[in-house]
Formats: structure tokens, sequence, C-alpha cells
């Protein structure tokens, strides 16, 4: 019988599933926790949750992989084999890979909120306009004129960004 030959990595199998449950769970919590405080979206906080999920898939696998004898130099040999793939095909996506870490990164130390009127310090294509919305990939800015403007997060993290004053805005709300 199956159960028997492999009771040990069976119950270990159940035990890590259960730890990572509640670890996600607990990750959850606090990225949700942090979300309002700092006054965020909530989906901002899924998607981090997602990313967090996906992270402890892995790590599972990697851990289920031991629990059920795989040599490490095996497991070595293998990750070198997928992370060299994975690196050819993600150096020609790393924009994208730059824009989900900004994301995450803005998630937990942006200092602004939807709402709050910006400056964008480009050189290039200077911008002054309110955040609608803060995604994974960009934000959602719209101008004075009413144009709507998507800026990167990996941009947005490497220019000098001024928050316009609250004054201000009540000032030229009311001309």
């Amino acid at each position: 019988m199956i159960f028997n030959s492999y009771k040990s990595e069976i119950i270990y199998s159940v035990l890590l599933l259960l730890i990572l449950f509640v670890v996600r769970a607990l990750i959850i919590i606090a990225v949700k926790k942090i979300g309002k405080k700092s006054g965020t979206s909530e989906a901002r906080a899924i998607l981090i949750g997602r990313y967090v999920t996906v992270t402890l898939v892995f790590i599972a696998l990697l851990l289920e992989a031991f629990i059920f004898g795989a040599e490490t130099s095996d497991i070595t040999l293998l990750f070198s084999s997928v992370f060299a793939v994975i690196g050819i095909a993600l150096f020609a996506i790393w924009s994208i890979l730059s824009n989900i870490t900004s994301g995450v990164i803005m998630f937990f130390s942006f200092p602004y909120k939807v709402g709050d009127k910006i400056k964008i310090h480009d050189k290039d294509y200077p911008v002054e306009a309110i955040i609608e919305d803060i995604r994974a990939f960009q934000l959602i800015l719209r101008e004075d004129n009413g144009d709507l403007v998507t800026y990167p997060n990996n941009l947005i993290l490497q220019k000098a960004v001024t928050l316009m004053e609250k004054d201000a805005l009540d000032d030229s709300s009311i001309l």
C-alpha cells in the first residue's frame, strides 16, 4: 500500500502545507493592515497577496522535493537549468519585471496616495497630474486638461516627484 510506504513523507507534506497556509494567512493579514494604514487600495493588497502565494508555492515545491528524497545535487541541477532558461526569457521582458518589482516597493513605501496631485520632474515629459489609480505596472494620472497619462512604476521611482500643496489644490478648485 502506498500510504504505508510513504507514511512519514505524507505526514511531513501535510505539516508543511499547514505551516505554509498559516504563514500565507499571516503575511496576507499583515499586508492588508499595512495597506489600510498607508491608505492604499484593497486591490493592491490583493495583488501583493498573489505574489506572496506564488512565492510560497515555489518554496513548497522545493521543500516537497527534499521531503520525498531528492538529492541536493539534483535540485541544484534542476534549478540552475530552469533559472538559465527563465533568465534568458526574462531578459527580453526585464521592463515588465522591473515594473512589477517597483509596484511591490511602491506598495510598502510610496508616499503618495490616490487623489494626490503630484509633479513628476522628468526632463523629456514633465507631468503635473492627480493620481487616479496605482496599478501593478503603472500609475494612472489625470492632467488638469483632462488627459489621461499612464506612467510606468519603474520610472516613478527613478524621478523626483513633488506633492503639490493641499492649499494650492483647494485654491485652484475655487477659481
